[in-house]
């Protein structure tokens, strides 16, 4: 049998554009020309498919976002026991690691994070994606399935995990030499508990 080229749309090649070009050029430097540059569509496919250059980047940073989560899920399969400050040390380490090799995107999607003063659409998506992901970290400093979290958990453990995530990137695109390991923030989790029973 015969096999023919798969044909990419003009959608996925303007998302597989912007992706590059936001790792290519960051968030605040792409321009539309850019992105139809490196997607080999133009311009009217970006208002056609996405209504604005600034809706298909919104767009771009979530796909690549649903990317990380798919990656971070699966290096994480094998971590779902020990303890709570167990679970969080692997799941830092990963984080880690996807930092230092997507270190571009990274810085990307923070310049996409600062919009939320200008942006109700960023905010509103960042918004749903931090209740999301409050529920999932709660899961899983809890031990239990996700189903089992209840909103109060998921508002007050989950809101732990998002701090701590979003600090240990921050430190580690400023100063990756310096930045907490894993396990750094077990022991630190460790040693607050511990001065709490005292």
């Amino acid at each position: 049998m015969i096999g023919y080229p798969v044909r990419v749309g003009n959608r996925e090649a303007l998302l597989a554009g912007a992706k590059r070009c936001i790792v290519e050029k960051g968030y605040a430097h792409t321009t539309a020309r850019d992105i139809v540059a490196a997607s080999g569509t133009n311009l009217a496919s970006i208002g056609y498919h996405f209504g604005s250059k600034d809706a298909l980047l919104d767009a771009a940073i979530l796909d690549s976002f649903d990317d990380w989560d798919a990656d971070i899920e699966a290096a994480l399969h094998d971590h779902q026991r020990g303890t709570a400050p167990d679970r969080l040390a692997a799941f830092i380490d990963v984080l880690i690691g996807k930092v230092r090799t997507d270190r571009a995107l990274v810085a990307a999607s923070l310049q996409w994070v600062a919009q939320v003063e200008f942006s109700e659409a960023v905010r509103g998506e960042l918004a749903q994606a931090y209740a999301r992901a409050r529920r999932g970290f709660a899961a899983m400093l809890l031990g239990v399935p996700e189903e089992d979290v209840d909103a109060d958990e998921a508002r007050r453990v989950g809101s732990l995990g998002l701090a701590l995530v979003n600090g240990v990137v921050l430190q580690v695109l400023v100063d990756a030499d310096h930045a907490p390991s894993g396990q750094d923030l077990a022991a630190a989790v460790r040693a607050v508990a511990a001065a709490g029973d005292r």
